[in-house]
């Protein structure tokens, strides 16, 4: 089904204004948790720099932001359940507030072995923000500070949700109608 245009298949999950509201929403708690803090924004690469740059402008703080590619999927739609990073951070997180964006949290086994890594870095501080979450999944519990929204057991592309390398730009979260469970990516 990845070579045809799935869009017309698509169900919508997550309207774009849904999608905004929430954003705002969760840019005005972390802009509250962290006044008068060190701030650093890890985009996990590639799902979650729509997300990450939304969140970015709804966070009324002065911040860095970077970014990391971890990968636990390859080409599949299941996780293999072995972590690999792909691009690491450019910038030392030593003795900063960091919160990690993810777009979605699956199995939890991807950000398990981030927050063990990252504990090796010794930042100030790390918290888990995440746009979804599939807690029917949850192999491995991580503590997530934000959360935009729970889901279903659904493979959802949309708002920088792929599908093949494909969809990440479409404005809202969708899910084909005959899917079977596919997964997710964290």
């Amino acid at each position: 089904m990845e070579e045809q245009d799935v869009r017309s298949n698509l169900k919508v999950l997550l309207t774009r204004d849904q999608i905004r509201a929430r954003v705002q929403e969760l840019g005005k708690r972390i802009t509250r948790d962290y006044r008068d803090k060190n701030l650093v924004l890890v985009g996990v690469l590639k799902g979650a720099f729509v997300f990450l740059s939304d969140l970015a402008r709804a966070i009324d703080l002065p911040l860095e932001i970077d970014f990391l590619g971890l990968s636990s999927y390859g080409a599949s739609t299941k996780t293999s359940g072995v972590v690999k990073i792909t691009h690491d951070l450019t910038q030392p997180i030593e003795d900063k507030d960091v919160v990690v964006v993810e777009d979605i949290v699956d199995t939890g086994l991807t950000l398990s072995y981030l927050m063990e890594n990252f504990k090796t870095r010794h930042p100030k501080s790390i918290k888990l923000c995440t746009l979804l979450y599939k807690p029917s999944n949850t192999i491995k519990k991580v503590p997530l500070e934000y959360v935009g929204f729970e889901i279903e057991d659904k493979f959802v592309i949309g708002y920088g949700l792929d599908l093949a390398e494909k969809y990440r730009n479409l404005p809202y979260i969708g899910y084909l109608e005959d899917d079977t469970k596919q997964g997710g990516d964290s």
